[in-house]
């Protein structure tokens, strides 16, 4: 009776939402970074010469990202001077850590990475602290652009966000690998370092399409979380400076935690988060050896921007939306076995690739196999952990969940150089490996499937 009520055409008719709009280019803001810190980032420093081992281990600066939550309490409150009164407190947030970005692309416009290869890491580093914090505002803005109780409309809404994540990384991709390409030809040295100067236009056009998404005027928050301080010193029994802070502190980081425990239960919430943490891995260890081993194979920075920035950009939009259809109607929790079991058999393709040698074909069917993986993978998991989340800490809850899922990807996977050297090179074992990192994820969702409640209907 409920499928008939609502259709597949019904589903797709949720994405005419404007403010679907809106989440596409928040969801772009935030995708963008990942094309300076990690594949321009990874195939500068191939071309520059450093090992594999260097080039795996830098990715450590994504390890912020697994700790964003612990600032986002404070960015859910501090107004920025000037800044959040002319734009809005979560834009002004957004608008400041672009500029931080804009900023670190200058100077690394006039670094060389093999005699400053600590600085170029720390302006790195930099970059992906300020898209970290970027994130913990873009993601609470995308969540409350829709209400609490449009389930459908949060499903469509996270597969706009993964979509507009994507079209900021591939297509940002596609101008990087293109104007490196471009400079080289034209004979520039430094051909890297004038590619991050366009890329810096590309900051300054996103913040200009941010003026036209709108942030709600959302007050009921901001009470609540007042309220809950005030709980907590009338239960220590006195009002100082002292008292407020701890009320302060306890009231911002421990009140996201023990709300979520609350709701879901010891058992169920540690599985969640057992999920979370793993859900990824093996997704990520290719992910950070991916561009690497394509230029290892002996494809072009060309062929790499055709085949895994252009037409992987158009593979992952289609099945992204299609993926959201799938989360509204089958649920996100079908939809991520759905998609684990994919992750599996992708990786698989990569090894096949790795044994046969340099193919076209092939390269473009792992392409398009794999983004049609982290087209439903990352649809269901965003649309899965924006559900879970208590209004009255957006922010803090969206960002804890977020980091935990990244602690996994971005920690662990930082070793991905150094396993492909252990094995010698061998690519093809290196990939078996990554598809058997996904098991152990689909084993904590097997035992919560039942248990989450999570509002689907």
């Amino acid at each position: 009776m409920s499928t008939r009520k609502h259709s597949w055409k019904d589903s797709l008719l949720v994405y005419k939402d404007v403010r679907m709009l809106r989440i596409l280019l928040l969801g772009a803001i935030s995708g963008f970074p990942w094309v300076l810190i990690a594949s321009s980032l990874s195939l500068w420093l191939k071309e520059e010469g450093l090992s594999r081992s260097t080039i795996g281990w830098a990715g450590l600066i994504f390890g912020v990202y697994a700790f964003n939550y612990l600032w986002a309490p404070i960015i859910d409150r501090i107004q920025i001077p000037f800044l959040s009164k002319k734009l809005g407190h979560r834009r002004g947030w957004i608008v400041l850590m672009q500029f931080v970005i804009l900023l670190s692309l200058i100077v690394w416009s006039f670094i060389n990475p093999t005699q400053n290869l600590a600085l170029l890491i720390t302006v790195g580093l930099i970059i992906a602290v300020a898209s970290a914090t970027q994130d913990i505002t873009v993601d609470a803005l995308r969540i409350e652009q829709i209400n609490s109780d449009e389930g459908k409309s949060m499903a469509a809404g996270a597969a706009m966000a993964v979509v507009g994540w994507w079209t900021g990384y591939k297509l940002g991709g596609v101008v990087a690998l293109f104007t490196a390409e471009f400079f080289e030809n034209q004979g520039l040295a430094d051909y890297w370092q004038a590619t991050f100067l366009i890329l810096g236009v590309l900051v300054i056009l996103m913040n200009i399409g941010l003026m036209f998404v709108h942030e709600p005027v959302e007050n009921d928050r901001q009470k609540k979380q007042r309220a809950n301080d005030q709980i907590i010193i009338d239960k220590l029994g006195s009002n100082n400076i002292l008292i407020n802070f701890i009320a302060y502190i306890t009231g911002t980081i421990g009140g996201p935690i023990i709300s979520f425990f609350k709701k879901n239960g010891l058992a169920i919430a540690l599985g969640i988060l057992g999920f979370v943490f793993l859900f990824k891995i093996g997704e990520a260890f290719l992910g950070r050896m991916s561009i690497v081993f394509y230029k290892e194979i002996g494809f072009s920075k060309g062929q790499i921007a055709i085949y895994s920035k252009g037409l992987g950009w158009i593979t992952t939009v289609v099945f992204t939306l299609l993926g959201g259809v799938m989360a509204m109607r089958a649920g996100t929790i079908k939809t991520m076995f759905f998609a684990g079991g994919l992750m599996a058999l992708t990786n698989l393709i990569f090894a096949l690739l790795a044994w046969v040698g340099k193919s076209e074909l092939l390269f473009a069917i792992a392409v398009i196999a794999d983004d049609i993986t982290a087209a439903f993978a990352t649809v269901a998991f965003v649309a899965f952990i924006s559900l879970l989340v208590d209004r009255t800490y957006t922010a803090t809850q969206y960002a804890l969940l977020a980091s935990i899922g990244t602690a996994g990807r971005t920690t662990l996977a930082s070793s991905s150089g150094a396993l492909v050297d252990w094995l010698n090179g061998d690519w093809g074992t290196f990939f078996v490996m990554t598809t058997i990192m996904v098991i152990p994820s689909l084993i904590c969702l097997w035992f919560i499937r039942n248990k989450v409640k999570i509002g689907e209907k």
